[in-house]
């Protein structure tokens, strides 16, 4: 009789489990998620500062212009998807929704400073033939003066004729690591158009990298060989998976680019040259 009353006491202790009728809601029912997984890591990732350089390590530096080309097959990444797709946008299209959305400062192109004038997102979009819908009129208070706050809706048929971006860097050397870096300055999208029966190129706007380096962290990049294992648009420029070649290098007159002084294979043979010259500089550089 005692067992049985312990027994009992036992079972009437153990948790009971029973179904219960949960209500579902709207967004629950509604989500699909095309693919494993839900992806998350990309959009919540945060790029890493780059180390702090002092001025005294930088035993030397040279500032390069270089052409990205999005014809060719390794940069196709940079141009495509031209309609969002599975959350990836074009990298065009990620500085035009960072300078709609005020995220992003868009500067002057063709100035001897990349960096020394600003444009409003009204200048940058008129570039593009993409007409604003004045929303309303806000007093600013550093000008004392009424701005105009326009409202843009824009297709991806705007972008479809930037085929290059003009990237501005400066490779360094510094003595601290015993070592040759690259800094990322600038990216200014470049313009295709026929004219006349003639192919017209021209730069429409710089972008101030390190302030884009966020956003370009939180977009994901499309991978050749695997599509789980996919990179950030800032991982995929930082590791410097493009194909590109020098369009300038720093020099005296400050604006001569190559094309100016050599035409044809002697302008490939030029870039290369630079390029082999800093690769050896760094090896200048060793002491043993």
């Amino acid at each position: 009789m005692k067992k049985l009353i312990l027994l009992l006491a036992a079972t009437l202790s153990l948790p009971i489990f029973a179904q219960e009728d949960t209500e579902v809601s709207a967004e629950e029912e509604n989500s699909v998620v095309d693919g494993i997984v839900a992806k998350q890591h990309i959009k919540n990732k945060r790029h890493m500062e780059a180390a702090y350089v002092r001025e005294a390590n930088v035993l030397w530096s040279k500032t390069i212009w270089r052409i990205i080309d999005l014809h060719e097959k390794q940069n196709l990444y940079l141009y495509y998807p031209t309609v969002d797709v599975d959350g990836r946008r074009s990298l065009v299209k990620v500085l035009f929704d960072g300078i709609k959305s005020g995220e992003l400062t868009a500067y002057r192109a063709g100035l001897s400073n990349e960096f020394d004038e600003k444009m409003n997102a009204r200048e940058v979009f008129e570039k593009f033939n993409i007409v604003g819908e004045m929303e309303s009129v806000v007093p600013n208070p550093e000008t004392g003066e009424n701005d105009t706050l326009y409202r843009y809706d824009y297709t991806a048929d705007a972008f479809l004729e930037v085929y290059q971006f003009l990237v501005k860097e400066v490779w360094f050397f510094d003595r601290k690591y015993s070592r040759m870096n690259c800094k990322i300055i600038g990216l200014c999208p470049i313009t295709e158009k026929v004219e006349e029966g003639r192919l017209r190129k021209a730069q429409s706007f710089w972008i101030y990298y390190p302030q884009a380096a966020q956003m370009l962290s939180e977009q994901e990049a499309f991978t050749f060989k695997n599509d789980a294992q996919r990179q950030s648009l800032y991982d995929m420029l930082e590791q410097r998976r493009f194909g590109s070649y020098i369009f300038k290098e720093s020099n005296v007159y400050n604006d001569r680019v190559i094309t100016n002084y050599t035409q044809g294979m002697s302008s490939n043979i030029e870039w290369e040259n630079i390029q082999n010259a800093i690769f050896e500089k760094e090896h200048d550089m060793w002491e043993f």
